[in-house]
């Protein structure tokens, strides 16, 4: 599959990013990941892997676009949900009891 990252073309194949990808520790993921065989990557890992370019060179959505459309399974960090309102009363009703200045 033909596709473009940083400006640059790349052919891409699934096989291909499987063999360039055996034998590389998989770093702790912090955001954005793609999973290959039985391990998750960072994106910008991947991407610096497959294309051999710096990572501050391309964007994580560019990565995960051209692995799902390889077939690849890609996964964001859910985002932080907001507490409910009745937890955010108890923990302000908490710190007043502890003297602490009470915020709107």
């Amino acid at each position: 599959m033909r596709c473009v990252i940083a400006r640059f073309p790349f052919e891409l194949t699934k096989v291909g990013v499987l063999e360039s990808m055996k034998g590389v520790k998989p770093e702790p993921v912090i955001g954005e990941s793609v999973a290959i065989g039985r391990c998750h990557y960072p994106v910008k890992q991947v991407g610096q892997v497959i294309t051999g370019q710096d990572r501050r060179d391309f964007s994580a959505a560019e990565v995960s676009r051209a692995m799902a459309q390889l077939g690849f399974t890609c996964r964001t960090l859910p985002q932080a949900v907001p507490a409910p309102v009745g937890i955010l009363n108890s923990l302000r009703h908490d710190s007043a009891m502890l003297g602490a200045p009470v915020t709107a």
